[in-house]
């Protein structure tokens, strides 16, 4: 009982309710925006003219002038320092996938020997953090260092508070001294201007007033977690976050008995103090519940603006982790973190909303409605369908690639699920006639069918389905609980800004022949009802006889990250991001070799941990417990018994020593694998060579070591079980 699995499970036993929140009793509505630099708190702290300046250019993108930009710093840096704040920091989001900062003190030393506290217009609005340090793909060269943050005002500055003090965050867009963006902010706002401007020409057919819309998001993160002592205790947690080994405990999720079950004690306690600190910031975390699996649980905010909900919820991440360690506990954000159990998403809930209030996702009462609602229904399938393997690129990670297509998750292969209402209405509108020549307004909803009133839960849930209509919104179910949203939310504005544009040609040629708007709208409409019809399906997404259907329809079925990749960089989608100025070529092929290296580099440090741990933990225990058994089956001969009475011993020795050596042999074929996949030149073919020929070995290694793990005495077993994993004491 003193290896240091045991040592952590005491440890873990001993952590109970942690009463840190409870005596917290101020009010989310007190609490919410406490240590965000809202409007309300910009009104009190800026002159009219800075203030008014500043609100414009939160609601319609325009720049801000250096004089008021002056004027807004030393705002900001007056309720900073008023709020407890030392240090500001530009927050921004490059491409290793997490949030990064430099930290600069607003402490200055002043000419007479004195100090002042002081920030400026030029702190505020640009910084130069060293480029050629984070991911650029080739961009930057590592004697080329420069590159700069810029703000991003339409994301409120904030304080980020630990125990350490407080710091003045500013979110920021991180570029290249030469103009190509470097993470993951700078596209994202591109493709919301360009959604944003393509939906409001398509929304003026049905009202002029519409001059703007938003996309709208709200994003459901999964999460488990874990004892942080038995974290501890498992360098494949630490260092991958997954469990390379393990087999699985008897009780899992076969009960179905965790899933909206009540929430532990101590596991409550930590959801309420992550909910106080993420209210603080603005976040309006809403929703809390368990998950299926054991240990799973997730958190939901309310919709906001796209830009705002992304930045949110790298943050949640951020003090999610924080937070945990408080309670003695690990985030685990990894899409599976635990074979055998439901893996973690991160559902993308996106809508599009005009400033005039209306959601052109959500079914309405008359036919004038209904047939805006069903031109950006439709339109948003037509892009899917165009644009499917790009959807499919935006998830691919060497994670996700575990949770796609296991347990609640949805298979690699895009489709969008309607519900049999609608799925039965867009049958109707693309079957119905419809008079070509309309005499009068009057006459002028003739042959159109009236979409019912419907409620906004239409339709039913499909679990299975990577993107699914929910009654006024898509969910995207297929994005993976540790990904930056910003990428598959770039990419699925960009491809609706681009079918918008390309829906508004065809109509407008057909007015100028003559033909009514309205009906014009439903004949094109009608022509990409059937174009698309093959990527809605209705059925079950993990079923054999559903692979092969969408594989008679022509749907990709990209199982691997590598191969997934690679339509970032085909003519076609080059094309499609440089003609809406979201990506250049350099930007485009710079994030293809980015996301395979990390691809590679994350399948490279498993192998490492797998290497280590089965030759410097497992197997050395496993030997010392097969030496115990040769030891009894010695004494046992020695007092004369035949061969029968300890026949059982040497079955597990020689079960024993049959996987154990198979596992070093297995860990040195793999080991020789990984060097000759480094050799390779070219990162897509090292890429590939880690996913099918050193990756394969994991899941062999896997087997052997669960199988020493059923039969090796408990009490010598290195690392915790998934069984002591799984359950929070």
């Amino acid at each position: 009982m003193s290896n240091s699995r045991f040592a952590a499970v005491e440890a873990a036993s001993k952590h109970q309710f942690n009463a840190i929140t409870e005596v917290n009793s101020e009010r989310a509505i007190h609490a919410y925006g406490k240590n965000v630099f809202t409007v309300s708190k910009m009104r009190d702290y800026l002159p009219k003219p800075a203030f008014k300046e500043l609100n414009t250019a939160i609601e319609e993108g325009t720049q801000i002038s250096r004089d008021m930009a002056e004027y807004i710093a030393q705002a900001m840096k007056t309720w900073a320092l008023e709020n407890g704040a030392s240090h500001y920091t530009h927050w921004f989001q490059p491409l290793t996938g997490s949030t990064a900062e430099k930290h600069d003190a607003f402490f200055e030393p002043d000419s007479d020997g004195s100090a002042i506290e002081k920030f400026t217009a030029d702190a505020l609005v640009q910084q130069e953090p060293d480029a050629s340090s984070f991911p650029n793909g080739g961009i930057r060269n590592t004697f080329e260092a420069r590159g700069y943050t810029a703000w991003d005002p339409s994301s409120p500055a904030f304080l980020f508070e630990t125990g350490a003090g407080k710091t003045l965050c500013i979110p920021t867009v991180f570029v290249s001294y030469t103009g190509e963006s470097l993470d993951y902010k700078a596209p994202l706002l591109k493709a919301i201007a360009a959604v944003d401007k393509a939906a409001t020409d398509v929304a003026q057919y049905f009202d002029k007033q519409v001059t703007k819309v938003n996309a709208s998001l709200g994003i459901e993160q999964e999460y488990f977690l874990v004892d942080l002592a038995l974290y501890n205790a498992r360098p494949d947690l630490q260092l991958t976050g997954r469990t390379l080994f393990g087999h699985m405990s008897a009780k899992g999720q076969q009960l179905e008995d965790h899933y909206f079950g009540a929430i532990p004690e101590r596991v409550l306690a930590y959801m309420v103090d992550l909910e106080n600190e993420a209210l603080k910031l603005g976040i309006p975390l809403k929703t809390r519940h368990n998950e299926v699996a054991p240990s799973q649980f997730e958190c939901a905010p309310m919709y906001e603006e796209i830009n705002l909900a992304i930045d949110h919820n790298q943050l949640l991440m951020n003090v999610m982790d924080l937070v945990a360690i408080r309670h003695n506990f690990k985030v685990l954000l990894h899409e599976k973190p635990y074979s055998g159990v439901n893996g973690s998403g991160k559902h993308n809930n996106w809508s599009l909303i005009t400033n005039t209030g209306v959601n052109l996702l959500s079914p309405g009462k008359t036919p004038k409605n209904n047939l805006m609602f069903l031109t950006f229904f439709v339109n948003t399938i037509k892009a899917v369908y165009e644009h499917a393997d790009l959807l499919r690129a935006s998830i691919a990670s060497h994670s996700n690639d575990h949770r796609l297509g296991a347990n609640e998750a949805p298979p690699a292969i895009i489709s969008i699920f309607l519900g049999s209402q609608l799925d039965e209405l867009l049958e109707e509108v693309e079957s119905a006639r419809v008079a070509k020549k309309v005499k009068a307004d009057a006459n002028l909803w003739h042959g159109i069918p009236k979409i019912p009133d419907l409620k906004l839960d239409n339709t039913d849930r499909n679990r299975t389905s990577p993107f699914a209509f929910t009654g006024n919104k898509f969910e995207f179910r297929a994005v993976g609980s540790s990904a930056n949203s910003a990428l598959p939310m770039t990419v699925l504005n960009t491809i609706v800004a681009a079918q918008l544009i390309e829906f508004k040609i065809e109509v407008d040629k057909q007015i100028k022949k003559g033909t009514k708007k309205d009906l014009a709208i439903l004949n094109v409409v009608r022509k990409y009802i059937k174009d698309s019809k093959a990527i809605r399906f209705e059925g079950n997404g993990y079923s054999e006889e559903w692979e092969q259907e969408a594989a008679a329809r022509g749907l990709s079925n990209i199982k691997s990250t590598p191969k997934a990749l690679d339509v970032y960089v085909t003519p076609e989608s080059l094309a499609l991001f440089e003609g809406l100025g979201i990506y250049n070529k350099r930007e485009s092929e710079a994030r293809h070799e980015i996301l395979l290296e990390n691809f590679y580099k994350k399948l490279q440090i498993e192998a490492r941990v797998i290497g280590d741990t089965v030759t410097s933990q497992i197997a050395p225990a496993c030997i010392v417990y097969q030496n115990e058994l040769i030891e009894n089956v010695k004494g046992l001969k020695e007092l004369g018994l035949s061969k029968e009475a300890y026949s059982s011993q040497l079955n597990y020795l020689e079960r024993i020593s049959k996987h154990v050596n198979t596992i070093l042999e297995l860990a040195e074929e793999m080991r020789q694998a990984r060097k000759k996949a480094n050799t390779l030149e070219e990162v897509r073919e090292r890429a590939i060579a880690y996913d099918e020929i050193v990756k394969p070995f994991f899941d062999d290694i896997r087997y052997h070591v669960n199988k020493l793990e059923k039969i090796v005495d408990d009490a010598k077993w290195p690392l915790p079980k998934l069984r002591e994993l799984l359950f929070i004491h």
